[in-house]
């Protein structure tokens, strides 16, 4: 078993109780110093909505990955490493970003994906904590959209007290994604390293089950919000177009995950991706409507806040920061 298999087979961060979580609160006073990622909750963009709303991001943190390997293995090293040389990006750090989008719209409040929670890595799961910093109450919060079911869109609907963050929230998610997840023969065809996965999956999604409603592609999940097909990634994949008066905000998810690769190498296939086929694909759909439409992009996994627009280049497609 690599260290890899170990991560993913085990629960990383403590196991909280309530008296060591106020130990710990009480002897960390300055968090934004020891928790970098908390100061970026101020720093976020604003978008001001035509309804008069906005849609605003906050940080989860950031996950600790392995190097990133050549995603697609017909592709010469020296390609991909001139790619990351072009980009000043460090081949031997992998560190996305995980990115929560916030729309505060007339009478609701909502989040695209809810973050790791306390049970993933011990640099991810500062949603709640970002949330107190600009002033929301997890109860407050009238709904969680998810894009997808994996550990760091998903497991932070339970806080450290093993209780619902968002208690009041009606909770989305795509019945493809949901009967993926919790169907017995995913577990069972599932590689040793990412089983916990599933079993995180199934241990929460079915704590949801009286506040989840589930959408199809094409349906407005609530007002002024779209779901677009995204499969690939998992079956069920979904981003979102936030319809803006004149303007569309699409909420990416995992779609596009990499600043150079994602873009400028939209068709090289993703092992990531439960089908590295159709992920590329749909990489490049969105990529195509992106700039066809001049539409703002936020994803998950880009660097904080994840906010910009697709450019075309020579070299394929290109992201620039908002």
């Amino acid at each position: 078993m690599t260290w890899l298999d170990d991560m993913y087979t085990r629960d990383v961060r403590p196991d909280w109780s309530r008296r060591r979580l106020l130990g710990y609160l009480a002897a960390t006073t300055t968090l934004s110093t020891t928790l970098p990622s908390l100061v970026r909750a101020a720093a976020s963009p604003t978008i001001h909505m035509a309804s008069g709303g906005e849609l605003s991001v906050l940080s989860d943190g950031h996950l600790d990955l392995p190097p990133r390997k050549p995603y697609d293995t017909r592709i010469e090293m020296s390609q991909w490493q001139g790619l990351f040389d072009r980009y000043q990006l460090d081949p031997h750090i992998n560190q996305p970003d995980c990115n929560i989008t916030v729309l505060r719209n007339k009478d609701k409040l909502i989040l695209f994906d809810i973050g790791s929670g306390a049970n993933f890595m011990n640099t991810t799961g500062l949603l709640p904590t970002q949330l107190e910093t600009v002033g929301i109450d997890p109860l407050d919060v009238t709904d969680v959209i998810f894009t997808h079911a994996h550990p760091d869109h998903l497991w932070g609907v339970l806080d450290n007290f093993d209780e619902l963050l968002c208690a009041n929230a009606t909770h989305h998610i795509h019945q493809f994604e949901y009967d993926y997840w919790m169907d017995d023969k995913t577990l069972s065809g599932t590689a040793e390293n990412r089983k916990t996965f599933v079993i995180g999956a199934q241990n929460r999604l079915p704590r949801l089950q009286e506040q989840l409603q589930f959408y199809n592609w094409g349906d407005e999940v609530v007002a002024g919000v779209e779901a677009i097909d995204t499969h690939g990634h998992t079956p069920g994949h979904t981003s979102f177009a936030i319809h803006n008066g004149d303007n569309t905000v699409l909420v990416a998810g995992d779609a596009l995950t990499h600043i150079a690769l994602s873009f400028e190498q939209p068709k090289w296939l993703i092992s990531a991706d439960l089908d590295p086929v159709a992920g590329a694909a749909t990489r490049q759909m969105l990529l195509e409507r992106s700039y066809n439409e001049n539409l703002k992009l936020l994803a998950f996994h880009l660097p904080y806040p994840g906010l910009g627009q697709v450019d075309k280049t020579r070299q394929g497609y290109r992201f620039i920061v908002e």
